[in-house]
């Protein structure tokens, strides 16, 4: 139904009209039906309007994921503003930050969280409470606020290139950086996607859909987006908890699925899994970081259901490739190794330090071009202008290659990679070998000076409970699998990794002490 929509608030007024009495979202006990959601996201438009607020203004957001928050995410696209979910789990310096290179008219903050409000001059005009309860006495609360206005027609047209989303990026490599994506980068593809028709990929009618990834970033608002742009059923957890989403596979009978690897692994681990009712599942994606082929074997087998890889950044709106089920097979060792092909709209390029194309085979950096392009890095021309070449191909700092059928294999981040003896090493790929010891519950791979070789290879490895192998024996062990040179030459163990918000692994912190003194971090 959303085949003439080109914004999201038109998708939302078209499933508003076709199905009024359908559920949007669930949250707790409270339901909201399509002719509400509609109802509420005009509401919070006009009331953003009221406050002489201009087209293009940035809205912030900070708690977990609520009804109210996604009601709040729409309201600010049919007012033509730019909504700035950010991630909860970041401290109040850090949120500063943020706040401060966005510059919202207005915040919007759950009551756990008003403590990171910076004070003074630094805090927005207006600040709205999603809740009842704490907060500044003088700030309004959200229901009350949004009630009070109109449910007329809001007087603004908005264009599907206009900005609707600002994510910022995980910062890993310094000061993060807001990454603008309109209306047309999500709705832009979606004729190539149905025309396709790949269900596994792109459903033919709206479903029930779990919510639990971080809102703040591209898998959980923006999987909010596209949700509504399909008029699905959105079944709503703050955040993701094993427990409470097993249940929830089960009570809402849930077709299909998506996590990062880190959450397949702890859900997969929980004692309620093993009396799961998978039944109903179909579908089950899984991206934004390498998944280990152990853990991918122990899901398969988990969940009996069609597994399906994406890979894809936020800044081009999520999916750029894609593995499908056929290709999750023993029978297909080799492919189920890559992050699959281009998905319909999507076109691939790998090329050199230069920006020339390289033959399939051959290492380089990966490019993608698709409708699903950013805009931009918000108020960072020059950034903009690296990461978006002439032509519209987006850098994605990942190296790979494409191999004669298409599929594309992944080394790593560009910058992560290892240099040893001349020979380039990707931690992924090392990580990988390593994870399929019996004693090892997590690891991540740097490279370390080393006088001789400029760089080693060393892992940094989590054990399971009770377990305290010989380091050699982890060595030996990935030597079965990989390349002599990619293999450790040490390893470390450790309690936890250090990971940002959003649970990829913060590489740079585990090298500082090793790197610390040296003018640069390559030898």
């Amino acid at each position: 139904m959303d085949n003439v929509a080109s914004t999201f608030g038109e998708a939302l007024a078209i499933h508003a009209a076709h199905q009024p009495a359908a559920i949007a979202l669930r949250f707790g006990a409270a339901a909201t039906d399509y002719a509400t959601f509609d109802r509420h996201a005009t509401q919070i438009a006009n009331a953003l309007l009221a406050t002489a607020a201009p087209a293009g203004s940035r809205i912030a957001y900070i708690g977990k994921n609520s009804d109210l928050a996604i009601e709040l995410a729409l309201g600010v696209a049919r007012a033509g503003m730019v909504f700035v979910p950010i991630i909860w789990r970041l401290t109040a310096a850090e949120i500063e930050v943020i706040l401060r290179d966005c510059g919202p008219v207005a915040l919007f903050v759950e009551p756990g969280f008003v403590d990171r409000v910076p004070g003074g001059g630094e805090a927005p005009a207006t600040i709205v409470l999603m809740g009842d309860d704490g907060g500044d006495p003088a700030w309004p609360h959200f229901t009350r606020w949004r009630d009070a206005a109109p449910a007329t027609r809001v007087p603004v047209v908005v264009q599907a290139d206009d900005v609707v989303l600002q994510l910022y990026t995980s910062g890993t490599t310094g000061q993060p950086k807001g990454v603008m994506l309109s209306h047309a980068n999500a709705t832009g593809i979606r004729s190539a996607l149905r025309a396709a028709n790949l269900p596994w990929l792109f459903p033919a009618a709206p479903e029930t859909i779990l919510v639990a990834m971080p809102y703040g970033h591209i898998g959980g608002v923006g999987g909010v987006l596209l949700a509504t742009l399909d008029g699905s059923e959105m079944v709503i957890q703050p955040e993701f908890n094993a427990g409470a989403f097993l249940e929830a596979i089960e009570v809402n009978r849930i077709r299909r699925l998506f996590l990062v690897p880190a959450a397949l692994k702890i859900l997969l681990e929980h004692p309620r899994a093993a009396v799961t009712d998978f039944s109903s599942l179909e579908y089950f994606s899984y991206g934004s970081s390498p998944i280990p082929l152990d853990l991918l074997h122990q899901g398969l087998e988990a969940l009996k259901c069609s597994f399906i890889q994406l890979y894809g950044l936020t800044e081009s709106w999520g999916t750029a490739t894609a593995l499908p089920p056929e290709d999750h097979h023993p029978d297909r060792l080799r492919v189920m190794a890559s992050a699959g092909k281009a998905v319909p709209g999507v076109e691939l390029r790998i090329v050199d330090e230069a920006g020339t194309p390289l033959p399939s085979g051959t290492i380089g950096e990966i490019l993608i071009r698709s409708p699903s392009t950013m805009k931009g890095y918000w108020n960072r021309p020059e950034d903009t202008a690296h990461a978006v070449l002439p032509g519209g191909w987006l850098r994605t700092g990942d190296a790979g290659l494409l191999d004669a059928e298409g599929y594309l294999f992944i080394q790593d981040r560009m910058k992560d990679m290892i240099i040893t003896g001349a020979e380039n090493v990707y931690p992924a790929e090392v990580e990988s070998a390593i994870y399929g010891h019996a004693d090892v519950a997590d690891v991540a791979v740097i490279g370390v000076p080393d006088d001789r070789w400029g760089e080693a290879v060393k892992a940094i490895v989590v054990l399971k409970p009770g377990r305290m192998p010989d380091p050699a024996s982890v060595i030996a062990f990935a030597r079965t699998r990989i390349a002599g040179f990619k293999c450790p030459k040490s390893i470390d163990f450790v309690e936890t990794l250090p990971r940002n918000p959003a649970g990829k692994i913060l590489r740079r912190a585990l090298r500082e002490p090793y790197w610390a003194g040296r003018e640069r971090g390559v030898n």
